[in-house]
C-alpha cells in the first residue's frame, strides 16, 4: 500500500525507509501527527529540529522569550542574526527552511488555564522542554486529565533526564517522580549553568521518544526514567513506579 509520497519525499526520508520496521506507514504517521512543543531553549530547539527534519506534519512551538546572547552557547537553533527576535519566529524560520513539508505554528506566550487545555487537546503528543517546575507540573496534570502522551526532558549542570508519560498505561506520572514541595525553584541554568552538548543529547532523546510514540517504532521510555551525567558519560535507565496516592494518576486522583 502506498502512502503517496512524492519522489522528493521518498528521497528526503529514504534513510528512515531503510530501517527495519520503519516504512511508509510509519512515515505517514509522522506526517499526520500534531505535536505541541513547550519551550524553545537548548532542549526544545534541538527536539524541534529533529522533529521537523523527521517529517512531523504539524508542529506547534511555544515560548514567550526573545533570543539573547547567553542562549547561543547551547540553543543551536538560533544564530547571531536572531538576537532580540522572538524565539518562536526565529525557530519557525529555521524549521520551515529545514523542511517545507512541516506546518509550523507558533504560540508566543505562556500557556495556562483554558488556553493550555485547548492547545493540548488539539495535539497528538506534547513535548515538555520547559525550564520551570510550574509549567512542568501543569503540563503533566493536563495531559493526564485529557489523556495525551507527554515526552519530558530536563538538563542542568551536567545532569540530564528523559521520560515518557502515557496516561492509562499503569506507570507513574511526573509527580510520582518528584515532590513539588521539595523542588528548588531557584536551581536552574541561570544559577547552576549547563554543559552545552548535554542539551543536544537530551533534546535528541526527546525527539526520538516522540517519534517512537507517534509511529510505534521500537520501545519508548514509557516505563522508565533515563538519567545521564555528561561529565563522566554515565547513563542509567530505571523503572518508574506509580505512587498509589498520587493526586494526578493514582487512587488519590
Amino acid at each position: 500500500m502506498t502512502e503517496r509520497f512524492d519522489d522528493a519525499q521518498l528521497t528526503r526520508y529514504s534513510r528512515h525507509f531503510l530501517l527495519k520496521g520503519f516504512g511508509e506507514s510509519e512515515q505517514a504517521a509522522l506526517r499526520s501527527a500534531r505535536v505541541l512543543l513547550i519551550g524553545l531553549g537548548g532542549l526544545g530547539g534541538v527536539a524541534a529540529l529533529y522533529l521537523a527534519a523527521a517529517g512531523v506534519g504539524d508542529l506547534t512551538v511555544c515560548d514567550h522569550d526573545a533570543v539573547e546572547l547567553s542562549n547561543l552557547q547551547r540553543q543551536i537553533i538560533y544564530g547571531d542574526a536572531d538576537l532580540g527576535t522572538a524565539k518562536t519566529e526565529a525557530a519557525r524560520s529555521r524549521l520551515e527552511g529545514l523542511n517545507p513539508d512541516v506546518l509550523v505554528r507558533t504560540i508566543d506566550q505562556r500557556l495556562n488555564g483554558d488556553r493550555l487545555v485547548d492547545a493540548i487537546e488539539h495535539a497528538d503528543l506534547i513535548v515538555d522542554a520547559s525550564d520551570n517546575f510550574e509549567t512542568r507540573y501543569a503540563l503533566n496534570r493536563t495531559c493526564f486529565r485529557v489523556g495525551k502522551p507527554l515526552v519530558y526532558g530536563a538538563a542542568i549542570g551536567t545532569a540530564g533526564q528523559a521520560a515518557v508519560f502515557v496516561p492509562g498505561n499503569g506507570t507513574g506520572c511526573l509527580q510520582c517522580l518528584f515532590d513539588p514541595e521539595q523542588d528548588d525553584p531557584e536551581r536552574d541554568c541561570h544559577s547552576a549553568g549547563v554543559f552545552a552538548p548535554l542539551t543536544g543529547i537530551v533534546g535528541s532523546i526527546m525527539a526520538g521518544e516522540a517519534i517512537k510514540v507517534l509511529t510505534g517504532f521500537g520501545t519508548s521510555l514509557a516505563e522508565h526514567l533515563l538519567t545521564l551525567d555528561a561529565r563522566d558519560m554515565r547513563m542509567r535507565r530505571t523503572l518508574r513506579p506509580r505512587e498509589p496516592g498520587c493526586p494526578i494518576c493514582g487512587t488519590g486522583g
